[in-house]
């Protein structure tokens, strides 16, 4: 009778045990800024062309990833293979994505990726219009979050308001739903930086070069990090960063954008 008990008890937990997330815990946040062809203006490694992201996203779709937001954070270990997609800057090139993603957009498989734009630029000829970002919102594929109001640095700044409540508030009224969300300009902060960022952020991401792997530790959730995936990155090589089966080594820090008026 104790056998069959323990028996059901093994059964029960096994049950409620949730899904499994990605190799021994990691959890992939990727980078990307420019998707499109490079034409020699700008850093080439910021580019992704847009036939390596389609292969790329078809590997997560054929491989069981689970795309997700900021929003559904919670739920990041009860999916199979989490991974969150994160694109900076609000480029132009970005509907590049939204293209593809309309393309892979199934049944068994939801694209979903977070775009951290710039508020003062957006509507520069090469960014993203209200409009734009408007209609990938309302895609429900995309959550339109906060780059900041001007890319500075945010330490070296003391104009938080408009940095970080400002851009908060424009992208909200564009898109009619909340900005939770902070990418860190060139992936700067520190303890001043994280406090700020508090005020109006439940997250944020910088750009170390690792997994992120849940620790508990104090204000993880705004030291979130991410890995860049480049220009020239194989396949073979997309697969093993996001399986989790790679050394991450490549950190690009990224130079003073240029903005086109």
């Amino acid at each position: 009778m104790r056998k069959i008990s323990l028996f059901f008890l093994c059964l029960f937990l096994c049950i409620q045990v949730p899904a499994k997330t990605s190799a021994a815990g990691k959890i992939p946040i990727l980078i990307y800024h420019s998707i499109d062809e490079f034409t020699g203006h700008g850093v080439s490694a910021l580019f992704v062309t847009p036939e390596n992201f389609e292969k790329q996203m078809i590997y997560l779709r054929d491989h069981g990833f689970t795309l997700l937001t900021f929003e559904q954070w919670g739920e990041r270990n009860n999916v199979k293979k989490p991974i969150f997609i994160t694109i900076d800057d609000g480029y132009k090139n970005n509907l590049n994505v939204f293209k593809i993603f309309q393309k892979l957009q199934s049944d068994t498989f939801e694209p979903r990726a977070t775009i951290f734009a710039i508020s003062d630029y957006i509507g520069y000829p090469d960014r993203l219009s209200s409009t734009d970002l408007k209609k990938l919102s309302d895609s429900r594929m995309f959550s339109i979050q906060s780059h900041t109001a001007t890319h500075p640095d945010l330490r070296k700044i003391t104009d938080y308001n408009h940095e970080l409540k400002d851009s908060k508030d424009k992208i909200q009224t564009i898109t009619g739903k909340p900005v939770i969300a902070l990418s860190y300009p060139y992936g700067n902060y520190n303890d001043k930086v994280i406090e700020e960022t508090k005020k109006y952020y439940k997250y944020a991401v910088a750009t170390e070069p690792k997994y992120y792997m849940e620790q508990g530790t104090k204000n993880e959730n705004y030291r979130l990090p991410r890995i860049y995936i480049k220009y020239d990155t194989t396949m073979d090589e997309f697969a093993k960063l996001v399986e989790g089966q790679a050394k991450v080594i490549f950190n690009f820090r990224e130079v003073e954008p240029i903005y086109e008026n």
